[in-house]
């Protein structure tokens, strides 16, 4: 059974996020072993410089890094990243498998997104739109695209 990691910059607070999450979670353990791992979000002024915010990024990349599994696919979510349809992304996820990744993990930045290093040594880099989300809702939307990943995969009626 396929890994699916996603380390997650921030705690999920609010009760309606992390019920959403766990759903996902409880529906994906069909089909993975899914592990959630939370990371500390360095905390930054009201209003932080460029120098304030590259520092706080690097210091959440440390942590992460730490955190990185040996081998499989890595997959950043970034507002810069590739946009893709359910479709393409289910096919993406299946490519990565056949070619080898039995374990994927995605990285979701905190509230000012991910160090540059992390985005370069990511295999895809994902955008989920161009608009803008709380980092703690691209966490639900990401479980439950991985989960309509999986039932495009296997031909369910879910996804349409």
């Amino acid at each position: 059974m396929q890994k699916i990691t996603i380390l997650c910059v921030g705690k999920l607070k609010e009760k309606f996020y992390a019920d959403a999450a766990a759903e996902y979670a409880k529906r994906l353990s069909r089909f993975c072993r899914l592990e959630i791992a939370e990371l500390a979000e360095e905390r930054l002024p009201e209003d932080p410089s460029q120098a304030q915010i590259d520092r706080a990024l690097a210091a959440e990349a440390a942590r992460i890094t730490e955190r990185l599994p040996k081998g499989g696919a890595l997959i950043a979510l970034c507002i810069e990243g590739t946009e893709l349809s359910s479709p393409a992304l289910a096919e993406r996820l299946r490519a990565m498998t056949v070619s080898g990744a039995s374990e994927l993990t995605f990285l979701i930045g905190g509230s000012v997104g991910l160090d540059r290093s992390l985005k370069a040594r990511a295999d895809l880099r994902l955008s989920m739109s161009p608009m803008t989300f709380p980092h703690h809702l691209a966490r639900v939307m990401l479980l439950e695209q991985i989960y309509r990943a999986y039932q495009i995969q296997s031909g369910s009626r879910y996804h349409k």
